[in-house]
């Protein structure tokens, strides 16, 4: 066999392979065990572009605060549990989510794609000094996220706005 018939087979059977690996949960990473609030802020967005944080810039110098600032989300009335609550609701709403813990003030889910079983850990903390709901969201694996934990945070927002 010619060489490009070898590396035409491998392309063709890389995509399979790739199906099998996260089928296998080989993609989805380890969870991490520094999630939660401390001193008042979430946890620092990622090194690479596969994160949002709307506490991006409280991490001066960070080399991802530009790419993961996004807005806190609002409340919901002057109830922050209820907010949560509403959160959780539209969160579990949306494939592949899991809710990991709950607790006063606070909310951390996972999301997991459906073939290749990419997790993104997502954490919601009411923030008290800033009346805001303070979100953190970023993939386990890879550099990139394609705008995915962007476009989830965006879509709850919508969906908490909606009511």
């Amino acid at each position: 066999m010619t060489s490009f018939k070898w590396i035409a087979l491998a392309l063709l059977a890389l995509p399979g392979l790739l199906l099998l690996a996260g089928r296998a949960g080989a993609l989805s990473g380890r969870a991490p065990t520094d999630l939660g609030v401390r001193d008042g802020r979430l946890k620092a967005p990622s090194g690479t572009p596969n994160s949002v944080s709307s506490q991006a810039d409280l991490w001066p110098g960070h080399p991802q605060q530009a790419y993961a600032r996004i807005a806190p989300l609002a409340l919901q009335g002057a109830d922050a549990e209820a907010t949560l609550a509403r959160l959780r609701d539209a969160a579990l709403a949306l494939p592949g989510a899991e809710l990991v813990l709950q607790r006063p003030g606070y909310l951390q889910l996972t999301f997991t794609t459906r073939w290749l079983r990419f997790v993104d850990d997502t954490e919601f903390w009411f923030d008290p000094q800033a009346q805001v709901i303070q979100v953190r969201s970023a993939s386990r694996l890879g550099r990139k996220d394609f705008g995915v934990n962007r476009g989830r945070v965006e879509a709850l927002r919508a969906r908490l706005a909606a009511g």
